[in-house]
């Protein structure tokens, strides 16, 4: 139940970032449903490889370059998911921030 609920929270925190962020959009709640879905599995899976792969440059920058993987990680979310677009690197550097900050209020539920 409570996974179904943190489901449905995610899908409204990617809405609330279409709307706060110009470059970002999202179809419908069903789009945004699937945006979850999608990115959960490229958190799961890519973002670790990515994350050992670029360990020097993030310990370079003191772990800032951690945003920029972010932000990729969200432009290729906007890639495979239907409904959801990301038109650019900046676009997907701020709602990536603004999806950071909601999901660690989400993650609390």
């Amino acid at each position: 139940m409570m996974m179904l609920v943190r489901w449905i929270c995610y899908a409204l925190a990617i809405i609330f970032t279409a709307w706060v962020i110009p470059g970002i959009s999202v179809a419908n709640f069903l789009s945004a449903l699937l945006a979850c879905v999608v990115i959960a599995l490229i958190n799961a899976f890519v973002k670790p490889i990515l994350e050992f792969i670029s360990l020097p440059i993030n310990f370079l920058t003191v772990g800032l370059f951690s945003l920029v993987i972010n932000a990729l990680l969200l432009m290729l979310a906007g890639w495979l998911t239907p409904g959801l677009e990301v038109d650019g690197f900046w676009s997907a550097f701020f709602g990536a921030i603004v999806l950071s900050v909601l999901s660690l209020g989400i993650s609390k539920i």
